[in-house]
């Protein structure tokens, strides 16, 4: 039952039940009531005229078995029926008696003043006596009784009033109940919740941050606890991103310093050679001049990629696209550079087929360049070999570069497109590698809707593989090997 439902049935027995109390202890008292407006509150006789009347014929009965007591036991029902009490007197002394209720001293003076002839009321006591004759013997017979005493208005009045105090009373108390039960109906459903969600914030303060709230109750709070996990579950991500932020900081710090220090350092010491007079010859100084250029150069190079993948972190690079065929775009970009790398050492071999694509061409072309200077960097054999093919599928294009270089292990495929990663230990040369190049081809990758990944190369070196989707499924991976 959500909160909501509870809510909405404590209301209504908020109602119900101090209106159903008053109704019941309301009716009761109008039962009581009516009661004693009706019988009166006494118990005998209604009035004095009813009371003469049955003591009339009650003598009436006496006198005709007065020589016989043993046979009124017929009067003796009709007195108990009416409350009544009878006594029976014969010079002096009692002959007969029934019932426990007798008249007071004051009442038998004034009915003997009155020659035992008389009915006189006294209070709620009514006091019958009359004298007979029966064989020569006087008989005086009293017969008491007690009358319903109708209610007086006052008598009303205080009725009324207590009635109404009592059920007052009651439903002041069943309200006081009923509001403590009610509260504790629904405050333990919220209770419970609130301590889950307190628990959890405690948790998250703490740095729990896989801390998850278990709560399957279909009420208002499912989604709350439902947000607060995905909110710990987001504020663990964001956490994880910082930390791997601040390391990719500390380690951007370190490669730059490393990546530096090198040319610079063979930079100061030939113009240290050059200042001292080492290369005394015009030979030797060209020498020395050339390799403080290439230096410089190298030293250009770092900071110009640097540059280059901070504006694509920072989201600043504006891609130019426009529809190319990207195969042509490949070919003409491997003969203008085919003759270079062939002096390094390295032959290339492209298989392309027709392809339009939506792209920028510099990002090309810089995909191309820095895979190209990855695989000659870290090539083992005097003459290496890179194999680049393309191929349209049914959810894009595939686009491959695998090379015959030294093999990575397993472990390090996911981590080469990281930041001045290099893999240990064959492909681990800070004198060759920045450890820019590969994070340049990812960024570049995903600002053209397409993921890169690694995979080991069936020529026995190192395979990129970078899927280029259409727009609508860019998000979907490819698998165009085979």
């Amino acid at each position: 039952m959500t909160i909501k439902q509870r809510l909405f049935w404590s209301n209504i027995f908020m109602i119900l039940i101090p209106a159903a109390t008053a109704l019941l202890v309301g009716a009761v008292c109008i039962g009581v009531f009516l009661i004693a407006l009706l019988h009166g509150t006494g118990i005998g006789i209604r009035d004095l005229d009813e009371f003469e009347v049955l003591c009339t014929a009650i003598t009436s009965e006496i006198e005709e078995k007065l020589e016989q007591t043993e046979s009124l036991s017929n009067i003796k029902t009709v007195l108990d029926q009416n409350e009544m009490s009878l006594q029976i007197v014969s010079d002096g002394r009692t002959i007969y008696g029934s019932g426990q209720m007798e008249a007071d001293s004051a009442m038998i003076e004034a009915v003997r003043m009155l020659d035992h002839e008389a009915t006189i009321y006294h209070d709620d006591t009514m006091l019958y006596a009359k004298r007979i004759e029966a064989g020569n013997r006087n008989y005086i017979i009293y017969l008491t009784g007690v009358s319903k005493a109708v209610p007086s208005s006052l008598d009303l009045k205080s009725i009324i009033a207590g009635a109404i105090f009592i059920v007052f009373i009651l439903v002041v108390l069943s309200v006081f109940l009923t509001n403590r039960i009610l509260i504790r109906f629904v405050w333990e459903k919220i209770e419970q919740p609130l301590d889950l969600l307190s628990q959890g914030v405690h948790e998250l303060r703490d740095g729990n941050l896989d801390y998850r709230i278990s709560y399957d109750k279909q009420d208002e709070f499912l989604p709350v606890c439902l947000d607060f996990n995905e909110m710990a579950r987001h504020l663990k991500e964001l956490v994880e991103q910082q930390q791997y932020q601040e390391k990719s900081r500390k380690e951007l710090i370190a490669g730059i310093s490393h990546d530096i220090r090198s040319p610079l350092t063979s930079i100061l010491a030939y113009v240290e050679g050059l200042l001292d007079g080492v290369a005394r010859t015009p030979q030797a100084q060209e020498k020395y001049l050339e390799t403080i250029k290439a230096k410089a150069q190298d030293l250009d190079h770092i900071v110009a990629q640097l540059f280059l993948f901070s504006k694509m972190e920072l989201r600043e690079y504006q891609d130019q696209k426009r529809i190319l065929r990207l195969d042509q775009l490949l070919q003409e970009t491997v003969m203008s550079v085919r003759e270079e790398y062939g002096r390094k050492g390295l032959v290339i071999h492209l298989d392309t087929e027709p392809v339009l694509w939506n792209a920028d061409p510099i990002q090309v072309r810089r995909i191309l360049i820095n895979l190209l200077d990855n695989s000659v960097k870290y090539k083992h054999k005097q003459q290496g070999q890179v194999w680049i093919t393309l191929r349209k599928t049914e959810k894009g294009i595939c686009w491959q570069i695998e090379d015959d270089g030294p093999d990575v292990e397993y472990e390090a495929l996911s981590h080469l497109f990281d930041l001045f990663y290099r893999a240990d230990p064959s492909r681990h040369d800070s004198h060759q590698s920045s450890g820019l190049g590969l994070a340049i081809v990812k960024k570049a990758c995903e600002q053209m809707n397409g993921k890169v990944k690694a995979v080991p190369s069936q020529h026995g070196g190192l395979m990129i593989q970078i899927d280029l989707m259409k727009e609508e499924e860019h998000e979907q991976d490819l698998d165009c090997r085979g």
